[in-house]
């Protein structure tokens, strides 16, 4: 069986549920770390999806690992190979596709309820569920590529999530485990002190107060929207 290639641009930012959700299926998956210089693979064909985690870079940023990274999307999308993005990983995706990725008109840190359109490719992936609490930090987002379809939306950020056929692009993070949160809140202690002003920003404090009992129910809608996608993964 082919692995999943999960595409990691930061070490505090590894696939977290997402891994567990693979080893509870027995699915192989394969971590290429670009933040440890690993390279980009020329081909996605050896594998049977990819998955694009987060960082905190832009996808504009003059970075040499990006237009490879960009020209995988747009092989693998080709060759009908699901692709997954997270955050930065939703943004490669939009930028390969057509799409667009500019400032947010506020940051997002912290936990904020996302609301599911109301379209038959929301339905498809998210089921009956209306909308669910989601994990945020971002100070930029897309806009869909062409054809593709926006099942998600919060009050700070009009498209939390595209679907371009078996392809899932996520601005918001479900992927999250409470140490990565904690972690996230230590490292990136700066960025919230800089963006205090910002509606869509949580102190740290307040986003760890409710963390306990917000990962129920993202781990459940992670779990939906991971089961549609994997499906899409053949051997």
């Amino acid at each position: 069986m082919k692995p999943i290639a999960i595409f990691r641009h930061a070490s505090t930012e590894g696939p977290g549920y997402f891994a567990s959700f693979l080893d509870a299926r027995r699915r192989p998956w394969q971590l290429i770390a670009i933040d440890a210089g690993e390279p980009v693979p020329a081909s996605p064909e050896a594998f049977a999806g990819l998955v694009f985690m987060g960082g905190p870079m832009s996808v504009n940023d003059d970075l040499p690992w990006i237009p490879p990274v960009l020209a995988l999307i747009r092989s693998a999308v080709a060759a009908d190979i699901p692709v997954l993005g997270h955050c930065l990983g939703g943004q490669l995706m939009a930028k390969a596709l057509g799409g667009s990725v500019g400032r947010n008109p506020v940051k997002e840190i912290g936990w904020g309820p996302v609301m599911v359109a109301d379209n038959d490719a929301a339905r498809s992936w998210f089921g009956d569920l209306a909308g669910f609490d989601a994990f945020h930090w971002h100070g930029e987002t897309f806009t869909p590529p062409p054809g593709a379809v926006p099942v998600l939306a919060s009050a700070h950020c009009a498209n939390q999530a595209f679907v371009l056929g078996k392809h899932l692009g996520l601005q918001c993070h479900v992927e999250m485990t409470e140490p990565m949160i904690r972690e996230w809140c230590a490292v990136g202690a700066g960025e919230i002190d800089e963006s205090a002003a910002s509606p869509g920003v949580q102190r740290p404090e307040a986003m760890l107060a409710i963390t306990a009992g917000r990962l129920p129910g993202l781990h459940a809608a992670a779990e939906g929207l991971y089961s549609r996608w994997l499906a899409g993964a053949a051997g």
